[in-house]
């Protein structure tokens, strides 16, 4: 059980001041831009749980600090699609014509964690509009992070992803690997690779008084080659790895990540 694998993780109790004092010796600091993906059972056993953790967060990134986290509902999305696991191919009209829409406050995260689910519901965060792949934010470029999240490649120049490249941001991956890295989506939709294709997507979505299933386009994205990606990465020097708790971090800064995810994968996949 995840409260077992925490305790067996910790030789002391994780706190808000402990997580602090590693984060700042991990290299956050005040005023980044800060997107994170994490895992709260490789902390160690945290006093407070996720809600701790966010404390810790927003105290070191200070109030001109702006942090983020992804607040994916991904079965918002065409059940033709999914693959973790599949459902019947007759079942797939009745959840296109029942999954609720998309509320940006009522959804919650699917796979993300403790952590990114108790951020999505913190008092003043807010949430981009796309119904599969959104992000919460909280603090000085949270408006400039959420508003106006594209609903094609959602995770593309029209995303919050794009808008943390422009302001300059950072990610830490607090615990989890380059697999949870969803900047290297980015680098995908700037990259070329062979077999680099186009798909319909959909989900629930209420425009104006009505629900309908809306049809949209996107980019396959493929995964599997992001820890090799990021391994890459890391060799480079790109990324800081502290601990954090008992939690391996790395932290980067995501335009040189994005950079080189967009060369690595124009000259590694599908060659």
């Amino acid at each position: 059980m995840p409260e077992e694998v925490a305790i067996q993780n910790a030789d002391a109790p994780r706190t808000v001041d402990s997580l602090a004092a590693d984060l700042r010796a991990a290299g956050v600091r005040q005023g980044m831009t800060l997107l994170v993906h994490s895992s709260l059972s490789s902390l160690g056993w945290v006093a407070g749980g996720a809600q701790a953790v966010i404390l810790a967060l927003t105290r070191v990134v200070g109030d001109f600090g702006t942090l983020v986290m992804p607040a994916y509902s991904t079965d918002n999305s065409d059940p033709q699609d999914w693959r973790s696991p599949p459902i019947p191919d007759h079942w797939h009209q009745t959840v296109r014509d029942h999954t609720p829409v998309f509320d940006p406050r009522q959804t919650p995260t699917r796979g993300l964690g403790r952590i990114a689910e108790t951020f999505r519901s913190w008092p003043d965060v807010m949430r981009s509009g796309h119904p599969a792949v959104s992000f919460c934010a909280l603090g000085r470029y949270a408006r400039a992070v959420t508003t106006q999240h594209g609903l094609e490649n959602g995770l593309g120049e029209n995303s919050p992803l794009a808008r943390i490249y422009d302001l300059g941001g950072s990610v830490l991956l607090l615990g989890v690997g380059h697999d949870s890295n969803s900047s290297l989506h980015l680098a995908e939709h700037r990259a070329s690779w062979p077999r680099k294709r186009v798909i319909d997507q959909g989900a629930a979505m209420r425009i104006g008084d009505q629900r309908l299933w809306v049809r949209f386009k996107d980019v396959l994205l493929e995964s599997e080659d992001f820890p090799r990606l990021g391994a890459a990465f890391d060799a480079t020097g790109g990324s800081s790895i502290a601990k954090v708790g008992s939690a391996t971090c790395r932290l980067m800064a995501q335009q040189a990540l994005v950079d080189f995810g967009v060369q690595w994968i124009g000259k590694h996949r599908g060659r």
